[in-house]
């Protein structure tokens, strides 16, 4: 009934329709479509798949034709080769790429099965090479998060990347620790490797000791931390496995590749991953 409620609910946004004593305008700002997608994200967000629909629906009826031109003259995803301008030139593609992906995950969160399949096809088979920007410094694509959120529903798996954020991800990581599921373990950890490995390197490269200043400096490493943390864990879910090897490759690249990571404990303080896998290493030595 929920269900059938919410499709009513979506059609009538898309259809304009206002119901008694329920305000169903939207500020679609200055209607460009970097504006749309954000307000279609912290819809999303806030749990109002209502505003998602009115949002994306705005930017894919004003984009869709550019971004579809955009995404014919290419064959491969641009490179930021001389900066992020390279990448941000398809902005249209970008931006609609982002909003079916948006509201493909709104769907599934919705259990909109099929509208949330839909959603995501488009993505995948129409915009493939558009990519979004995440605020922390990088470029991810729609395309291939969609792909995932297709596989879960088809496989019907548990294995959710949220936003695609280290700290998200991570967070999952530790959650399938404590649950004994190395398998969802190493998932969620390659992701974060997958993602995120080439800036810690980064971060770790332009460090000479471990970040102290303040609580936001130490934050400001999140990839360092996050991936240094998912090593850990990692590490940490295969000795609890009985996988010695595997366990001390992890164990062994943190200390040697992210040594300066550090945790935040949620008790108020932060820990080094690195100095808790080499003691760990000693122990498997022993």
């Amino acid at each position: 009934m929920k269900k059938l409620f919410l499709a009513f609910a979506i059609l009538a946004v898309s259809m304009g329709t206002v119901f008694p004593g329920q305000a169903m305008a939207y500020n679609f700002g200055d209607f460009r479509s970097e504006t749309l997608t954000t307000k279609a994200w912290i819809a999303f967000q806030e749990g109002d798949i209502e505003a998602v629909i009115a949002y994306t629906d705005k930017c894919i009826e004003l984009y869709s034709n550019d971004a579809r031109a955009m995404q014919d003259e290419l064959d491969s995803y641009p490179e930021p080769v001389n900066g992020n301008d390279d990448v941000f030139a398809y902005w249209a593609l970008n931006d609609v790429a982002t909003s079916y992906f948006i509201r493909g995950e709104a769907f599934r969160q919705a259990d909109m099965t099929d509208e949330a399949k839909e959603a995501f096809s488009t993505v995948i088979n129409d915009y493939t090479y558009g990519q979004a920007w995440d605020t922390k410094g990088w470029f991810w694509k729609p395309a291939e998060a969609a792909k995932e959120k297709l596989m879960m529903i088809e496989t019907g798996s548990n294995i959710d990347f949220g936003d695609y954020t280290s700290s998200f991800m991570t967070t999952q990581a530790w959650k399938a620790l404590s649950a004994d599921d190395t398998e969802s373990v190493v998932i969620y950890t390659d992701k974060v490797l997958d993602l995120y490995q080439e800036k810690a390197v980064e971060m770790q490269a332009s460090l000479t000791e471990y970040a102290w200043e303040s609580k936001d400096k130490i934050f400001s490493y999140w990839a360092l931390n996050d991936v240094g943390t998912s090593l850990f864990i990692r590490g940490e879910a295969y000795k609890k496995a009985g996988d010695v090897n595997k366990a001390r490759a992890a164990y062994k690249k943190l200390v040697d590749d992210f040594y300066y990571a550090q945790c935040w404990d949620p008790n108020g303080w932060f820990w080094k991953p690195a100095e808790a896998a080499q003691q760990a290493l000693e122990e498997l030595d022993a």
